[in-house]
């Protein structure tokens, strides 16, 4: 199996989630709202500028720090099993996870169950 596909295996599951979790934040929010619990209605725009502005971020940070450990050697990956395109010295592939952590971990939050003070 090749990077790509294990990326675009874990990828596919990363949308799906997302997906789901977006979906019963948005039937929660507007359970909120109809209750009279809140009286806001929830800002998409502001929210995707804020995934979109994480992911700029984390994709410069993996950026250098994978060059940094790929350049040192103390990663490598077999050549057979990579695409080819590289940023600086690191392949491609090293930046799906990158983008499915800003997407999984934001979607964690909305479906975990909020700590209630002790």
């Amino acid at each position: 199996m090749t990077y790509v596909w294990l990326n675009a295996s874990f990828l596919a599951a990363v949308l799906v989630f997302w997906v789901a979790a977006m979906a019963l934040h948005g039937r929660r929010a507007r359970r909120r709202i109809a209750s009279g619990e809140v009286t806001a209605t929830p800002r998409p725009g502001r929210r995707l500028a804020a995934v979109f502005i994480t992911l700029a971020v984390l994709l410069v940070l993996t950026g250098i720090f994978d060059n940094i450990i790929v350049g040192l050697g103390i990663v490598s990956y077999d050549e057979t099993k990579i695409l080819g395109v590289l940023v600086g010295v690191a392949p491609i592939e090293d930046f799906a996870y990158a983008i499915a952590a800003v997407f999984v971990l934001p979607a964690l939050w909305l479906v975990l169950p909020a700590r209630r003070p002790r």
